[in-house]
């Protein structure tokens, strides 16, 4: 695949949804991240809640290209600002900072990342003391702390190390019961097959499951490879060719397999189901409601961003449970789940957090949740997703486009027709109802919609759309691309 030319200088900083991200070696240098990493440790400190006396703040790292250098490159900005870096010793999931963070109970921590972006970038994610990521009045804080130019002076020495892997999946096995989760799968006679993409839950899930999984479990491009086999590290079906092989060839020789797949940090999750079909957090959240809510009886409301499948509301409302429905972005679930009572809350990126566990997302607790729904019904993961859709309303599909508009007038354009006109057929349906969380989505009928969200800095639109078959989707994406670029 193709990359797009990279930029010859270097562009503002500036945080998005969760951290700063940009090119290596352009946007991202260790003349640039040393007063932004800085910057973050000082907001943390303070920010530092009433009776939180650490001065400790996690550093931990990813494996993409050069970032162990850089984690430790900015514990010594971190000792520059009077504060004590505390440094994982290997590469971690990101969501085991958090981990970290809540455990020692940290001013929080500074994660070298670039998520699921491509090879060539590089960036810092924040976390708060409470173990999620920072919100954007924090990042907008630090951004004003840089232009004020304070100076702080790195300090050089040897820096602390912990088990940041270890300790994390240790948290983990408290939290579950491995064992059983085991067995039940071999009573099922179903196959597990990871795929980390190389990042840095590589190895993650045979580690938790232990030697009495040997045979049941297998892991695939586990090696570090910083270029990710020459694709991005996130979780979409067309980056998942060698994982849907192996799980349609186990499945023909006798043993159904599910496919479990996770981004460049781990905090992002999708499947595949024994047949090779793709099965993004869309599907896995109604599956995961359900076992929650229904098998272990666990409390709490359901939360889902806008562009979530209604087969999640479908499912909760089964339960008897409340539905929040929120814009797009992690960052809303998190401050719910730190305000209320939350089951669990996801978004159709692969992102899904829990209760009982993090206001975070956690790829690795998620897709040990997933087995255990598996177990539980003890059918494999197709034909329990194809159930669960039967008893709510039947089966629904959905696709995603990402339109690239010629520049931000056309963009203003769009949206100026939007609200002034919006649409009220779709592709030859009647719009029913028009919800402006996020964007505008344009319902339907039940399981029916469409959603057009911009993003926030360039000209790009976001189509959504969920629908009674695959041919419904394609023909409503269709009509929303030909409905932009004649804007």
């Amino acid at each position: 695949m193709a990359s797009a030319p990279l930029p010859l200088s270097p562009a503002p900083i500036k945080f998005g949804t969760d951290g700063w991200r940009g090119i290596t070696g352009v946007d991202i240098t260790v003349e640039r991240l040393l007063p932004v990493a800085a910057a973050a440790a000082q907001e943390l400190a303070h920010r530092a809640p009433e009776g939180l006396n650490s001065r400790t703040v996690v550093i931990g790292y990813d494996r993409r290209f050069l970032a162990p250098e850089l984690a430790e490159a900015i514990a010594a900005a971190v000792r520059g600002c009077e504060l004590e870096p505390l440094l994982t010793d290997t590469a971690v999931p990101t969501p085991a900072c958090s981990w970290a963070v809540v455990e020692r109970k940290a001013l929080g921590a500074l994660v070298i990342t670039a998520s699921h972006n491509p090879p060539e970038w590089l960036g810092l994610k924040i976390k708060g003391p409470f173990g999620g990521s920072v919100e954007g009045d924090f990042t907008a804080a630090v951004e004003r702390r840089l232009a004020a130019g304070g100076i702080t002076a790195p300090i050089k020495a040897e820096v602390p190390r912990f088990d940041g892997r270890g300790e994390h999946l240790e948290g983990l096995r408290r939290k579950l019961d491995l064992s059983a989760l085991v067995d039940g799968l071999k009573a099922i006679n179903l196959k597990v097959i990871v795929d980390p993409m190389h990042g840095s839950a590589a190895g993650c899930v045979t580690e938790l499951l232990g030697p009495e999984a040997a045979g049941v479990v297998e892991e695939i491009r586990s090696e570090r490879d910083p270029l990710f086999g020459g694709h991005p590290p996130e979780p979409l079906a067309p980056y998942l060719g060698a994982l849907i092989a192996a799980v349609k060839a186990s499945t023909a020789a006798g043993t159904p397999a599910v496919g479990l797949v996770f981004d460049g940090d781990g905090d992002r999750i999708a499947a595949v189901d024994e047949t090779g079909r793709f099965c993004s957090t869309q599907l896995l959240m109604p599956l995961l409601i359900d076992h929650l809510a229904r098998a272990r009886q666990l409390p709490g409301a359901v939360v889902k961003t806008v562009s979530g499948s209604d087969l999640m509301r479908l499912v909760a409302e089964a339960q008897g449970r409340k539905v929040l429905e929120l814009a797009v972005g992690f960052k809303y679930i998190a401050a719910e789940m730190l305000a209320g009572d939350v089951l669990i809350g996801g978004e159709e990126s692969g992102g899904v957090g829990f209760g009982m566990h993090l206001p975070e997302r956690d790829a690795l607790f998620a897709a040990m949740l997933v087995l255990e729904a598996l177990v539980e019904g003890k059918q494999p993961l197709g034909a329990r997703l194809d159930a669960l859709q039967q008893q709510h309303g039947g089966s629904s599909h959905y696709d995603r486009l990402d339109l690239r508009l010629a520049d931000m007038e056309a963009r203003r354009r769009l949206e100026t027709l939007l609200d002034q006109s919006t649409p009220s057929t779709v592709a030859g349906a009647d719009v029913l109802e028009v919800i402006s969380t996020d964007g505008i989505k344009l319902r339907m009928g039940p399981n029916h919609w469409l959603m057009l969200r911009f993003s926030g800095t360039e000209p790009l639109l976001r189509l959504y759309c969920e629908g009674p078959d695959a041919e419904r989707v394609n023909e409503v994406l269709t009509w929303a691309r030909q409905f932009a670029e004649a804007a």
